[in-house]
């Protein structure tokens, strides 16, 4: 299995690091990405990648920080170009729900992120919450550059996922899937191909049940990963090896 998307350098995780580790090994876990979200983040994440060979990370600023940690495309290029185990870009995006930055701020950030990501051949992890026709506006004024899109904790609409399949994006679905009044999501994600989804946990945030409610950690994936292959009439089996196949795929 593969965690897609978690955040080890909070301090619930980040302080019991070894332990998250040494559970993520044993139910069967080879790879968890650490994602950024402030320039504070990373440095914690420089440390991380270092900590054990399965952990990788990425560089980017999340649309709710736009407004503090401003940077640009050079400044992106250059910080991941230091280690060879920063592997994306993100957590980046919009978020019109809680507006914790300028439309604009975020919408410029937004856009500086994908410069990177198109100079760097790398993925782009996507945040869209209550923005789902302005983030289709960004990515169609680059519909030409081939964007690696991968859509983090996926909540979004079936009309929405189809409209993102045509840029060719990756879903990434997390916790909420397993929760009672998620049938709409649920739904969406029978109707999303195989070969364009993956798990993670966000961590710590987001415990999928029957978890729900506590810290959630990268060992708490193999729940998501249940619920996901049911969704799909598949074997759990079949789940876990398609969404590493389709984590290897995206991320080379």
């Amino acid at each position: 299995m593969i965690d897609s998307h978690c955040h080890l350098d909070h301090a619930p995780l980040f302080d019991d690091i070894d332990n998250i580790i040494k559970r993520s090994k044993e139910i069967g876990i080879e790879k968890l990405l650490t994602i950024c979200t402030t320039l504070e983040s990373f440095k914690k994440i420089k440390i991380l990648v270092n900590k054990d060979e399965i952990i990788y990370g990425t560089y980017g600023i999340h649309p709710h920080e736009a407004k503090n940690d401003k940077v640009n495309s050079d400044k992106i290029i250059a910080e991941i170009k230091t280690n060879n185990k920063i592997i994306g870009i993100g957590e980046t995006g919009l978020d019109f729900y809680y507006n914790h930055s300028d439309k604009d701020d975020q919408i410029t950030s937004f856009e500086e992120h994908i410069k990177a990501a198109i100079d760097l051949n790398i993925p782009l992890i996507i945040h869209s919450r209550n923005a789902e026709k302005e983030t289709l506006e960004v990515f169609n004024k680059y519909k030409n550059h081939n964007l690696k899109i991968l859509m983090h904790c996926f909540t979004g609409s079936k009309e929405f996922a189809e409209n993102l399949l045509s840029f060719g994006a990756y879903f990434s679905a997390s916790g909420i899937i397993t929760f009672k009044n998620s049938l709409e999501l649920q739904n969406t994600f029978k109707f999303i191909p195989l070969n364009r989804i993956l798990i993670e946990t966000d961590s710590p945030y987001l415990a999928p049940v029957p978890n729900r409610g506590k810290q959630n950690e990268p060992s708490y994936v193999k729940y998501t990963a249940q619920k996901l292959a049911d969704i799909k009439n598949i074997s759990n089996i079949d789940l876990i090896k398609n969404t590493t196949s389709n984590f290897n795929s995206l991320f080379n």
